[in-house]
Protein backbone atom coordinates (compact mmCIF):
# COMPACT_ATOMS: atom_id res chain seq x y z
CA UNK A 1 0.00 0.00 0.00
CA UNK A 2 1.45 3.21 -1.28
CA UNK A 3 2.31 5.37 2.23
CA UNK A 4 2.85 1.93 4.40
CA UNK A 5 5.56 0.51 5.37
CA UNK A 6 5.70 -2.76 5.66
CA UNK A 7 8.59 -2.85 7.74
CA UNK A 8 8.84 -1.01 10.60
CA UNK A 9 12.27 -0.76 12.72
CA UNK A 10 12.06 -1.00 16.43
CA UNK A 11 12.73 1.95 18.56
CA UNK A 12 16.18 0.39 19.09
CA UNK A 13 16.77 0.51 14.87
CA UNK A 14 16.77 -3.27 14.62
CA UNK A 15 13.90 -4.10 11.96
CA UNK A 16 11.33 -6.12 12.27
CA UNK A 17 8.66 -7.71 10.00
CA UNK A 18 4.92 -7.49 10.24
CA UNK A 19 4.61 -11.57 10.19
CA UNK A 20 3.20 -12.93 13.64
CA UNK A 21 6.17 -13.57 15.76
CA UNK A 22 5.18 -16.11 18.67
CA UNK A 23 2.64 -17.05 20.41
CA UNK A 24 0.11 -15.31 22.93
CA UNK A 25 1.34 -14.72 25.89
CA UNK A 26 5.15 -14.92 24.97
CA UNK A 27 7.27 -12.78 26.79
CA UNK A 28 8.66 -10.28 24.73
CA UNK A 29 5.95 -10.59 21.99
CA UNK A 30 5.39 -7.07 22.31
CA UNK A 31 8.88 -5.99 21.96
CA UNK A 32 9.58 -2.37 20.39
CA UNK A 33 5.76 -1.32 20.20
CA UNK A 34 4.19 1.53 22.13
CA UNK A 35 1.00 1.75 23.77
CA UNK A 36 -1.40 4.04 25.14
CA UNK A 37 -4.01 2.82 28.19
CA UNK A 38 -6.19 5.17 29.43
CA UNK A 39 -7.49 5.11 32.39
CA UNK A 40 -4.47 3.18 33.57
CA UNK A 41 -3.81 3.84 37.24
CA UNK A 42 -6.24 1.58 38.44
CA UNK A 43 -8.33 -1.64 38.08
CA UNK A 44 -8.53 -2.63 34.60
CA UNK A 45 -6.35 -0.28 33.24
CA UNK A 46 -3.58 -0.81 35.70
CA UNK A 47 -3.80 -4.36 35.02
CA UNK A 48 -3.70 -3.67 31.22
CA UNK A 49 -0.48 -1.51 31.35
CA UNK A 50 1.50 -4.19 33.87
CA UNK A 51 0.66 -6.93 31.13
CA UNK A 52 1.61 -5.01 27.92
CA UNK A 53 4.76 -3.60 29.60
CA UNK A 54 5.77 -7.16 30.88
CA UNK A 55 5.27 -8.46 27.20
CA UNK A 56 7.77 -6.03 26.19
CA UNK A 57 5.72 -2.94 25.03
CA UNK A 58 6.75 0.21 26.15
CA UNK A 59 3.34 1.60 27.86
CA UNK A 60 2.08 5.41 28.17
CA UNK A 61 -0.35 5.80 31.26
CA UNK A 62 -3.01 8.35 30.34
CA UNK A 63 -4.95 9.51 33.70
CA UNK A 64 -5.59 12.47 35.51
CA UNK A 65 -3.64 10.47 38.46
CA UNK A 66 -0.72 8.81 39.04
CA UNK A 67 -0.20 4.84 39.08
CA UNK A 68 1.58 3.22 41.89
CA UNK A 69 5.20 4.47 41.99
CA UNK A 70 6.29 1.25 42.45
CA UNK A 71 5.13 0.28 38.60
CA UNK A 72 7.50 2.79 37.25
CA UNK A 73 5.04 3.57 34.34
CA UNK A 74 5.41 6.51 32.31
CA UNK A 75 2.48 8.79 33.01
CA UNK A 76 0.95 11.68 31.29
CA UNK A 77 -1.67 13.48 32.66
CA UNK A 78 -5.25 14.07 30.17
CA UNK A 79 -8.96 14.47 30.79
CA UNK A 80 -10.40 12.54 27.86
CA UNK A 81 -13.27 14.79 28.16
CA UNK A 82 -11.44 17.06 26.64
CA UNK A 83 -9.99 17.50 23.07
CA UNK A 84 -7.15 19.60 23.72
CA UNK A 85 -5.77 17.53 26.58
CA UNK A 86 -6.15 14.26 24.76
CA UNK A 87 -4.43 15.65 22.03
CA UNK A 88 -1.34 17.68 23.68
CA UNK A 89 -1.07 14.17 25.41
CA UNK A 90 -0.96 11.75 22.56
CA UNK A 91 1.25 14.70 20.96
CA UNK A 92 3.76 14.04 24.14
CA UNK A 93 3.86 10.29 24.15
CA UNK A 94 4.53 9.76 20.64
CA UNK A 95 7.75 12.25 20.73
CA UNK A 96 9.01 10.72 23.44
CA UNK A 97 8.37 7.49 22.81
CA UNK A 98 8.92 7.77 18.45
CA UNK A 99 5.21 6.61 17.88
CA UNK A 100 2.27 4.46 18.94
CA UNK A 101 1.02 1.50 17.50
CA UNK A 102 -1.73 0.43 20.47
CA UNK A 103 -4.18 2.59 21.88
CA UNK A 104 -6.21 0.89 24.88
CA UNK A 105 -9.44 2.91 24.96
CA UNK A 106 -10.05 2.35 29.17
CA UNK A 107 -10.65 5.20 30.52
CA UNK A 108 -14.72 5.45 31.58
CA UNK A 109 -16.97 6.25 34.62
CA UNK A 110 -20.29 4.47 35.87
CA UNK A 111 -24.09 5.40 35.93
CA UNK A 112 -26.82 3.87 38.27
CA UNK A 113 -30.62 4.39 37.48
CA UNK A 114 -33.33 4.12 34.95
CA UNK A 115 -34.00 6.35 32.20
CA UNK A 116 -35.65 8.60 34.80
CA UNK A 117 -33.21 8.78 37.40
CA UNK A 118 -30.51 10.62 35.35
CA UNK A 119 -30.87 14.61 33.50
CA UNK A 120 -29.46 15.43 30.85
CA UNK A 121 -26.20 16.93 32.40
CA UNK A 122 -25.46 13.70 33.96
CA UNK A 123 -26.20 12.16 30.53
CA UNK A 124 -24.08 14.43 28.88
CA UNK A 125 -21.17 13.68 32.04
CA UNK A 126 -21.22 10.35 30.80
CA UNK A 127 -21.25 10.39 27.19
CA UNK A 128 -18.30 13.07 27.08
CA UNK A 129 -16.03 10.37 28.51
CA UNK A 130 -17.15 6.81 28.02
CA UNK A 131 -17.90 7.80 24.08
CA UNK A 132 -16.45 10.76 23.11
CA UNK A 133 -13.41 9.64 25.17
CA UNK A 134 -13.19 6.91 23.25
CA UNK A 135 -13.73 8.72 20.21
CA UNK A 136 -10.86 11.73 20.80
CA UNK A 137 -8.21 9.23 21.89
CA UNK A 138 -7.49 7.02 18.74
CA UNK A 139 -8.60 10.09 16.22
CA UNK A 140 -5.17 11.55 17.93
CA UNK A 141 -3.32 8.56 16.91
CA UNK A 142 -4.68 8.03 13.78
CA UNK A 143 -1.28 9.88 12.33
CA UNK A 144 0.53 7.62 14.26
CA UNK A 145 -1.14 4.20 13.83
CA UNK A 146 -1.24 4.36 10.30
CA UNK A 147 2.96 4.55 10.15
CA UNK A 148 2.74 1.18 12.56
CA UNK A 149 2.74 -2.06 11.05
CA UNK A 150 1.12 -3.19 14.18
CA UNK A 151 -1.52 -1.17 14.73
CA UNK A 152 -4.28 -1.75 16.76
CA UNK A 153 -6.94 -0.16 18.85
CA UNK A 154 -8.81 -2.14 22.06
CA UNK A 155 -12.02 -0.23 23.50
CA UNK A 156 -13.34 -1.74 27.04
CA UNK A 157 -17.24 -2.14 26.73
CA UNK A 158 -18.61 -4.00 29.17
CA UNK A 159 -21.48 -6.83 28.96
CA UNK A 160 -24.46 -4.18 29.72
CA UNK A 161 -23.79 -3.41 25.75
CA UNK A 162 -25.51 -6.92 25.03
CA UNK A 163 -27.52 -7.53 27.55
CA UNK A 164 -29.97 -5.75 29.54
CA UNK A 165 -29.19 -4.99 33.64
CA UNK A 166 -31.55 -3.64 36.25
CA UNK A 167 -30.63 -0.01 36.76
CA UNK A 168 -27.85 1.15 34.29
CA UNK A 169 -29.80 2.88 31.52
CA UNK A 170 -27.55 5.66 31.17
CA UNK A 171 -23.90 3.33 31.37
CA UNK A 172 -25.89 0.56 28.82
CA UNK A 173 -26.32 3.41 26.44
CA UNK A 174 -22.84 4.64 26.54
CA UNK A 175 -21.23 1.16 26.33
CA UNK A 176 -23.96 0.20 23.58
CA UNK A 177 -22.29 2.96 21.47
CA UNK A 178 -18.47 1.92 22.17
CA UNK A 179 -19.82 -1.44 20.79
CA UNK A 180 -21.25 0.21 17.40
CA UNK A 181 -18.09 2.31 17.52
CA UNK A 182 -15.87 -0.53 17.38
CA UNK A 183 -17.61 -2.04 14.27
CA UNK A 184 -17.67 1.38 12.75
CA UNK A 185 -14.09 2.15 13.50
CA UNK A 186 -13.04 -1.37 12.09
CA UNK A 187 -14.26 -0.74 9.05
CA UNK A 188 -13.12 2.55 8.23
CA UNK A 189 -9.54 1.38 8.94
CA UNK A 190 -9.00 -2.36 8.52
CA UNK A 191 -7.47 -0.98 4.67
CA UNK A 192 -4.82 1.26 6.53
CA UNK A 193 -4.18 -2.03 8.42
CA UNK A 194 -5.65 -0.61 11.87
CA UNK A 195 -7.24 -3.63 13.60
CA UNK A 196 -9.96 -2.40 16.26
CA UNK A 197 -12.22 -4.64 18.41
CA UNK A 198 -13.33 -4.65 21.83
CA UNK A 199 -13.53 -6.13 25.04
CA UNK A 200 -16.68 -6.60 27.20
CA UNK A 201 -16.40 -7.12 30.63
CA UNK A 202 -18.48 -8.86 32.98
CA UNK A 203 -19.23 -7.77 36.63
CA UNK A 204 -15.39 -6.97 37.78
CA UNK A 205 -13.74 -6.61 40.73
CA UNK A 206 -12.33 -3.14 40.00
CA UNK A 207 -12.73 0.11 42.18
CA UNK A 208 -16.02 1.30 40.89
CA UNK A 209 -17.43 -1.69 42.28
CA UNK A 210 -15.40 -1.29 45.88
CA UNK A 211 -17.64 2.14 45.86
CA UNK A 212 -20.74 0.43 45.23
CA UNK A 213 -19.95 -2.47 47.38
CA UNK A 214 -19.26 -0.03 50.08
CA UNK A 215 -22.62 2.19 49.43
CA UNK A 216 -24.75 -0.09 49.64
CA UNK A 217 -26.72 -1.13 52.81
CA UNK A 218 -25.19 -4.29 53.07
CA UNK A 219 -22.13 -4.64 50.92
CA UNK A 220 -21.48 -8.97 52.08
CA UNK A 221 -25.56 -9.29 50.44
CA UNK A 222 -24.52 -6.57 47.68
CA UNK A 223 -21.26 -8.88 46.30
CA UNK A 224 -23.35 -11.87 46.80
CA UNK A 225 -26.02 -10.45 44.63
CA UNK A 226 -23.23 -9.95 42.34
CA UNK A 227 -21.69 -13.20 42.27
CA UNK A 228 -24.79 -14.79 41.78
CA UNK A 229 -25.65 -13.17 38.14
CA UNK A 230 -22.44 -14.69 37.04
CA UNK A 231 -22.61 -17.77 35.78
CA UNK A 232 -19.29 -19.10 36.96
CA UNK A 233 -20.35 -18.07 40.65
CA UNK A 234 -17.26 -14.72 41.03
CA UNK A 235 -16.64 -11.50 39.72
CA UNK A 236 -14.38 -11.22 36.81
CA UNK A 237 -10.92 -10.00 38.01
CA UNK A 238 -8.87 -7.17 36.14
CA UNK A 239 -6.23 -9.23 35.39
CA UNK A 240 -8.30 -11.51 33.14
CA UNK A 241 -9.57 -8.85 30.98
CA UNK A 242 -6.31 -7.32 30.56
CA UNK A 243 -5.01 -10.63 29.23
CA UNK A 244 -8.08 -10.43 26.84
CA UNK A 245 -6.95 -7.18 25.71
CA UNK A 246 -3.44 -8.25 25.55
CA UNK A 247 -4.28 -10.88 22.82
CA UNK A 248 -6.56 -8.56 20.87
CA UNK A 249 -3.74 -5.56 20.96
CA UNK A 250 -1.04 -8.38 19.91
CA UNK A 251 0.42 -9.03 16.28
CA UNK A 252 -0.38 -12.28 17.55
CA UNK A 253 -4.25 -11.30 16.27
CA UNK A 254 -3.20 -10.08 13.10
CA UNK A 255 -6.32 -11.33 11.57
CA UNK A 256 -8.68 -10.15 14.22
CA UNK A 257 -10.78 -7.34 13.71
CA UNK A 258 -14.35 -5.89 14.13
CA UNK A 259 -14.40 -8.57 17.41
CA UNK A 260 -16.11 -8.03 20.52
CA UNK A 261 -14.42 -10.79 23.27
CA UNK A 262 -16.63 -11.38 26.54
CA UNK A 263 -15.00 -11.92 29.04
CA UNK A 264 -17.89 -12.16 31.49
CA UNK A 265 -17.61 -15.67 33.31
CA UNK A 266 -21.03 -16.43 30.81
CA UNK A 267 -22.91 -13.98 31.81
CA UNK A 268 -23.75 -13.14 28.53
CA UNK A 269 -24.56 -16.20 26.34
CA UNK A 270 -25.47 -18.81 29.21
CA UNK A 271 -28.72 -19.81 30.70
CA UNK A 272 -28.03 -22.30 33.38
CA UNK A 273 -30.61 -24.26 35.49
CA UNK A 274 -31.00 -23.18 39.16
CA UNK A 275 -29.10 -25.09 41.50
CA UNK A 276 -31.00 -27.81 43.27
CA UNK A 277 -32.49 -26.55 46.49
Amino acid sequence: RPGRRSRRPDRDGVGHSSAVRGVVGDVGELDGLVAVVTGGSSGIGLATARLLRDRGARVAVLDLSSPPDEDALSFVVADVSDDASVRAAVASVAGDLGGIDIVVNNAGIGAQGTVEDNDDDEWRRVLEVNLLGMVRVPRAALPHLRRSAHAAVVNVCSVVATAGVPNRALYSASKGAVLSLTLAMAADHVREGIRVNCVNPGTADTPWIERLLAAAPSPAAERAALEARQPQGRLVSAEEIAAAIAYLASPSAGSTTGTSLAVDGGMQGLRLRPLPS
